[in-house]
């Protein structure tokens, strides 16, 4: 009987999670709205590039490359500007994607990252099938001391999509982002 209800709980809680209300999302039909940054704009010699393509009707965002971690780098990634779209009620980011079986980050940037090297990140890790990730918002962590603890949705002004902090091979694939309430 327990073991019942335990299931039915996971269940429900996997459901409404599923099922949240969408407060913003990018099916990446608008490809002007992201950009590609390596850390080639701080001397690093990380290289890659990034494409869009259908897969089964879908559009997606392809990234591949080789992040590196000389000379102080260490990431690419694809950022969009989020200045003008309101997040205040939103809880989570989720991530449609597939890639090489390593670890990826969301990089969410807000009014208080002033400095380049200043994000909130979450790490996700993608395997060769496309998988649904949720990635609460008050889980994103701080990249330094300097950042408040915990990001208000209203103030996020980016999010970058990023291969990041050791040497890897980066092949990612992402059908969707979302920021759901």
């Amino acid at each position: 009987m327990f073991k019942n209800l335990i299931l039915i709980i996971v269940y429900i809680f996997m459901c409404s999670q599923s099922n949240a209300e969408i407060v913003f999302t990018d099916k990446f039909n608008q490809k002007n709205e992201w950009s590609f940054i390596t850390d080639q704009v701080m001397g690093g010699i990380s290289t890659g590039t990034y494409n869009y393509k259908k897969i089964n009707n879908d559009n997606v965002v392809k990234i591949t490359g080789n992040v590196s971690t000389k000379n102080n780098g260490g990431f690419i990634q694809v950022r969009r500007n989020l200045n003008n779209i309101n997040l205040t009620n939103a809880k989570n980011v989720e991530v449609i994607a597939k890639g090489n079986n390593e670890k990826y980050f969301i990089h969410l940037r807000t009014n208080f990252t002033l400095l380049p090297w200043q994000y909130y990140q979450h790490s996700f890790t993608v395997k060769k099938d496309f998988k649904n990730f949720i990635l609460p918002i008050h889980n994103f962590k701080k990249s330094g001391f300097l950042l408040p603890d915990k990001i208000n949705p209203k103030n996020i002004k980016s999010i970058g999509i990023v291969a990041f902090g050791k040497d890897h091979k980066a092949e990612l694939t992402v059908k969707e982002i979302n920021f759901t309430k």
